[in-house]
């Protein structure tokens, strides 16, 4: 997938004037066809451009960073979360329901496998490769960011609407399974595997 370039980016002065209208549509978008819920505390966001683009302008603007320099040290890092070719890649989310008693609340830390995390495809399992946050990363709920590598069948399961797909957690005391990932969702998701694709192709 095709990274960001300092091109893409809005200027602190305009992003900030539009900010409540881009924060409003990436919350539709993150909820229809990026985020994956896995149980009460873990949420799964899948990235592509545009939630990127969504999130280096927030870090842009928290910093109050303009100098192009700058700028560009963020987008190298963070582009690294862009899927390669057959990868699909998430942050991952704590978040803390007041509900939710302390012994049910995750603590990963250091200790989590990548095989705790994985994606569910009928009866298969694919799981997780995963990096801890930077502390940065931290600071806007990301404990870790995953990826999946989807091979050709992988990817027959994924697009396949008769086969459920899900994402489970199974690490210590927090064991969760997502609700089906609805076809917005996955379709979405097939999108990234293509686009990336494409990409490769085109940069050959």
């Amino acid at each position: 997938m095709r990274p960001l370039t300092l091109d893409d980016l809005l200027p602190l002065s305009e992003y900030a004037a539009r900010r409540r209208e881009f924060f409003e549509a990436h919350a539709r978008y993150l909820n229809r066809y990026r985020r994956v819920r896995i149980g009460p505390c873990v949420s799964l966001i899948f990235e592509n451009r545009q939630t990127l683009w969504f999130r280096v302008q927030e870090i842009l603007r928290v910093a109050r960073l303009s100098d192009g320099a700058r700028v560009q040290d963020e987008l190298q890092f963070y582009n690294r979360l862009l899927p390669g070719p057959e990868q699909l890649q998430a942050a991952l989310i704590l978040d803390k329901p007041e509900q939710t008693s302390m012994g049910e609340e995750p603590v990963f830390g250091a200790t989590l496998a990548g095989d705790a995390v994985r994606l569910q495809l009928g009866d298969h399992r694919f799981p997780a490769r995963l990096w801890t946050a930077r502390p940065e990363d931290l600071c806007i709920g990301a404990s870790h960011w995953v990826e999946f590598t989807m091979r050709a069948e992988a990817r027959r399961y994924l697009a396949d609407l008769r086969l459920p797909a899900r994402c489970a957690v199974t690490h210590a005391n927090y064991q969760h399974t997502s609700a089906p990932l609805s076809e917005e969702v996955r379709q979405s998701l097939v999108e990234d595997l293509e686009l990336s694709d494409e990409d490769r192709i085109v940069e050959k």
